[in-house]
């Protein structure tokens, strides 16, 4: 008889940042991946995205979703690949390119990132929540006068929920939840697709527009979309570094993430428009999915599966934010890391309840990320694929002195080159013919990508070890 116990128990492992995940405890098939990513775009954020993308038009919306993401997707298939190659998460990737001591910085900011996205999907299901507490107990709906201790009661609840699935079940438990959602909200846009065009025919949808006031460029409307988008690639290699194959890896994340931002991101710019159409006023605040919901009277089941689904893909953001925490303190267990950043994202998700608007929290946020992630998103796909040609060596990773100790474990190489860029994505906010056209994000990243590949072929090894 086999004995295959430490199989088993390889495979229910959660690895740390230092350790490359062995075959034995890879358990992600090229189906897991797509339900997956899948879950993760079909969410409430994905709908409020193209609800927020409708001031560039219907049809500039219609562009910015079909041109934005697979290109945003495929950065995350390199990542992605990045992770099943090395077999580590992706901020400890970032080890190999910025330094163990340089990665500290990319640490803390992605993790900052994943609490930000839990706040904002804990609110979006909070809202879900208050419309479920006015049908019940007459209790102020989110958007009415006096409802914001409502919304604090929702964001515990969330939060508490949340919590719990992801710090008891780890990887496991956000698999097989994700399976659960997927299919209880491809049922909810089902029915919202039917009562949206059964109500609105698509000849009025298209011929709404935005007034001149709440319109925005193309390249703003892009830079929201490619900022969604980026949000997840952080967290591509938590997952990837657990897949059995290459194209578990790579194709599997594309196919569902694509798949489901297009119908979720589409359906909500039509839900926005439905509403705008109905009321006559265009307002990116009620743009979120639990508001939509409620102006075409779906009911209380559709409140259920918005907070289940919502909840679920927060699992993912806690799981990459505690992941971005071990790599900061690699000593730090990884329940504790999630138990901390668990209790940190319920803190987060009372932001919006305190700034009292939730289109101007998000838009901040998008801006954040696309500062943040676009320049190092490129330093690190550059490293790995044309400087390091595809070969890092993990048994380096924790090694003082080692290939990726650099200078004092810094590589100020790819710090300067990082700072470059984020200066020149302000720069490119004020450019025209940028933001016109492809937004600051993409920009940033082409301009990132040449100065530090440029940069490493000014300074040699030793050079550089000089400075």
């Amino acid at each position: 008889m086999v004995d295959n116990s430490n199989h088993s128990a390889e495979a229910l492992r959660e690895y740390s940042v230092e350790e490359a995940v062995p075959q034995a405890g890879r358990h992600y098939s090229f189906w897991d991946m797509v339900a997956t990513w899948l879950g993760a775009n079909a969410n409430t954020s994905s709908w409020y995205t193209g609800g927020c993308v409708a001031a560039a038009g219907v049809l500039g919306g219609l562009g910015v979703i079909l041109i934005a993401n697979p290109i945003a997707y495929a950065v995350m298939a390199l990542i992605g690949y990045m992770g099943y190659k090395v077999g580590t998460t992706t901020m400890g990737l970032t080890r190999a390119s910025f330094g163990i001591r340089g990665s500290i910085l990319p640490s803390v900011l992605n993790s900052i990132q994943f609490m930000g996205w839990c706040a904002i999907n804990t609110f979006i299901a909070a809202i879900s929540l208050s419309f479920l507490f006015n049908m019940a107990f007459g209790w102020p709906a989110y958007g009415e006068p006096g409802s914001w201790w409502v919304m604090v009661i929702g964001v515990v609840i969330c939060s508490i929920l949340q919590i719990l699935m992801t710090v008891l079940g780890g990887s496991y438990s956000i698999k097989y939840a994700q399976r659960i959602a997927v299919i209880l909200l491809f049922g909810l846009l089902i029915w919202e697709t039917v009562v949206i065009l059964k109500t609105y025919p698509l000849a009025d949808i298209f011929n709404w527009a935005p007034a001149a006031d709440s319109r925005i460029p193309f390249g703003s409307a892009m830079d929201m979309m490619v900022a969604f988008s980026f949000g997840w690639i952080p967290a591509i290699a938590e997952f990837t570094r657990y897949t059995k194959t290459k194209s578990a890896s790579t194709i599997a994340p594309m196919i569902g993430a694509n798949f489901a931002l297009f119908w979720f991101a589409i359906i909500g710019m039509f839900g926005v428009v439905a509403n705008a159409i109905a009321n006559g006023v265009f307002d990116p605040n009620m743009s979120d999915p639990s508001s939509i919901v409620g102006s075409l009277g779906l009911g209380w089941v559709a409140f259920l599966i918005l907070i289940f689904a919502t909840t679920t893909t927060n699992c993912i953001n806690i799981y990459a934010a505690g992941m971005s925490a071990t790599n900061i303190f690699p000593k730090l267990s990884e329940k504790k890391a999630l138990w901390g950043t668990s209790v940190l994202t319920l803190l987060f998700s009372l932001i919006p309840v305190a700034i009292g608007s939730f289109y101007g929290a998000f838009t901040y946020f998008l801006v954040y990320i696309g500062l943040i992630f676009a320049p190092l998103l490129a330093i690190m796909i550059i490293d790995f694929y044309v400087i390091k040609k595809r070969n890092y060596d993990w048994s380096q990773a924790a090694k003082v002195g080692g290939a990726f100790w650099y200078s004092h474990g810094i590589n100020w190489i790819a710090i300067v080159s990082w700072c470059l860029g984020v200066a020149f994505y302000f720069v490119a906010l004020n450019l025209s013919f940028i933001m016109n056209s492809m937004g600051a994000i993409y920009a940033t990243v082409i301009v990132t990508s040449i100065v530090y590949l440029v940069a490493n072929k000014l300074f040699n090894k030793k050079t550089y070890q000089s400075l």
